[in-house]
């Protein structure tokens, strides 16, 4: 069975259909999911999951642990999920937003996510999480709701996107956000909004995506004490 997106760009709506391979067409492209488990009891989350025909979910937490939630803790979660026929894929180390690289943080503390993701580390990771990509849909998870407020969107979006693939973010009560509408509510976040709306100049749009990503990772991005920096 594969997936097939379909955008109804007039009305904004995205949707997905389930089809065999042969009406899809055996290179039909698989989609990319993201989702924050937020405090969803595992019901609803695995119920997301399944809408969306997800086969795998990648975690990138850094620390796949909740001390509130303990079925989004790694062994529980991914015995949860096999239940469910679900697979499950540990790639915090890689693609987590706490990376232990003290070259992965700038002076103030804060993890500068364009450093990371030229680390081989991070490249690694993204290389395993298209290569799962090619066998069904996958969904990278982390755990807040609002990608642009996790790291999944601000460090390893920016890569897939430059790599061809678009994600799709999986949102409370099931909606799904598209990569571009996500990146439009950056860029009106931080008082860049008229650049979302302007289509003649995608260079501008670019070098403005990028200023609005180093914004935002200031309010959002995981950071250290930089005292403690100076012992790594």
């Amino acid at each position: 069975m594969i997936l097939v997106v379909c955008f109804d760009r007039p009305k904004g709506e995205v949707s997905v259909e389930r089809k065999t391979s042969r009406e899809a067409g055996s290179s039909a492209p698989r989609p990319l999911f993201t989702i924050g488990h937020s405090v969803l009891e595992f019901g609803p989350f695995a119920k997301l999951l399944k809408d969306c025909g997800v086969e795998l979910v990648a975690d990138v937490r850094s620390v796949p642990q909740s001390a509130r939630l303990s079925h989004f803790s790694q062994p529980v979660l991914e015995k949860l999920l096999a239940a469910e026929n679900i697979s499950y894929l540990f790639l915090g180390e890689e693609l987590g937003g706490r990376p232990d690289d003290a070259d992965a943080y700038r002076p103030n503390g804060v993890v500068d996510y364009a450093a990371r993701r030229k680390s081989y580390a991070f490249q690694r990771g993204v290389e395993r999480l298209l290569k799962e990509l090619e066998d069904g849909p996958v969904a990278v998870m982390c755990a807040e709701e609002d990608p642009l407020e996790c790291h999944r969107f601000m460090m390893v979006c920016p890569e897939l996107v430059k790599l061809g693939v678009d994600p799709l973010h999986i949102r409370k009560g099931g909606q799904i956000e598209t990569q571009e509408a996500a990146e439009d509510r950056l860029l009106k976040a931080n008082g860049l909004g008229s650049v979302a709306t302007n289509t003649l100049f995608p260079q501008a749009r670019s070098d403005a995506l990028e200023d609005a990503y180093r914004l935002q990772a200031e309010r959002f991005a995981f950071r250290v004490n930089p005292v403690a920096q100076e012992s790594w």
